[in-house]
């Protein structure tokens, strides 16, 4: 029996820890089997603040973690299959074992939707990226490609125009999906350029990217663009598959938050990106993870 389990190891999860491990709680956190977030795929974070000269993402996840394990929370490497929110204590099983808990903070995230061509994976934190908040400015003066037709794909756009030389703008249709408002935008920027009709079908370089393989849609004729990133902007998917029969899920699949971090469930709480369509920082990540932590420590004291 534990007093809370974290459900995601991200910058959410991680804080959630800290506070509940600092907080004498009795902690839990189930990180997958490939723990740390979308930052374990991040090279170098230069926003997150604390680190005057950056710092790789691999290496904020390990400091969170160890700082979390300082205060005595434990951690196991499983993903988590099935939760039981129905009952009194809460219920969810992880591998072959079910563990039981006074409260639960689900901050399991959100994926990136991605291309799945040639040469993305490998290059992903050298030049694949899918937040231009994050990345666009190790791209000054650089050309830079952006996928995607949506409102995310024209803010990505005009987020990297600050920096980049020039964006071109990789769409498979003919027109736009995102708002008339960004789309006047984007048209009005002397940067921006497109590639209407139009997929990537491989990401080439060698420790950077260095271009991308285009194929018209109308046509399938193929052309070699020089680039210096590629921006993925298609879309996430928040990982709630396993909490679609226990919680409220909005039209997107994210978790609805009813007061603060908490669900329609008594004593769950949610925390990061898998309640957050807008933000997906992990900043923002880590102070709704502290607020979760602050809820349920609250919870357990009101509870009898």
């Amino acid at each position: 029996m534990f007093d809370v389990i974290i459900l995601g190891s991200g910058p959410a999860g991680l804080t959630a820890a800290i506070y509940t491990g600092r907080a004498e709680l009795h902690t839990l956190l189930i990180a997958g089997t490939t723990w740390g977030g979308q930052l374990m795929l991040t090279r170098d974070v230069e926003n997150f603040p604390g680190f005057k000269e950056g710092i790789l993402g691999p290496d904020l996840m390990d400091n969170m973690w160890k700082q979390a394990a300082r205060f005595g929370a434990q951690m196991i490497y499983d993903d988590v299959t099935k939760v039981d929110f129905s009952t009194s204590p809460l219920k969810v099983k992880a591998g072959k074992t079910e563990y039981q808990a006074k409260s639960i903070v689900i901050a399991t995230g959100s994926s990136p939707k991605w291309l799945g061509v040639t040469g993305e994976e490998r290059l992903r934190g050298r030049g694949v990226s899918v937040c231009a908040v994050c990345d666009a400015p190790f791209f000054k003066e650089k050309k830079v490609m952006v996928v995607g037709g949506g409102d995310s794909a024209m803010e990505e756009a005009l987020a990297l125009s600050k920096f980049a030389r020039e964006i071109v703008v990789v769409h498979r249709r003919d027109e736009l999906r995102a708002s008339k408002t960004l789309q006047q935008r984007v048209f009005k920027d002397p940067k921006i350029k497109f590639r209407w009709n139009s997929v990537i079908r491989e990401i080439q370089g060698n420790d950077r990217v260095e271009g991308v393989i285009l194929q018209r849609v109308d046509t399938d004729e193929k052309s070699k663009v020089m680039c210096d990133a590629v921006f993925v902007a298609i879309g996430h998917k928040p990982n709630t598959e396993i909490f679609k029969t226990q919680l409220d899920l909005d039209d997107q699949g994210y978790i609805i938050a009813q007061a603060g971090t908490k669900t329609k469930v008594q004593g769950v709480f949610v925390a990061g990106d898998v309640a957050d369509r807008h933000y997906r920082q992990a900043i923002t990540a880590a102070g709704a993870g502290c607020k979760a932590a602050l809820d349920v420590e609250r919870y357990l004291i009101a509870s009898p």
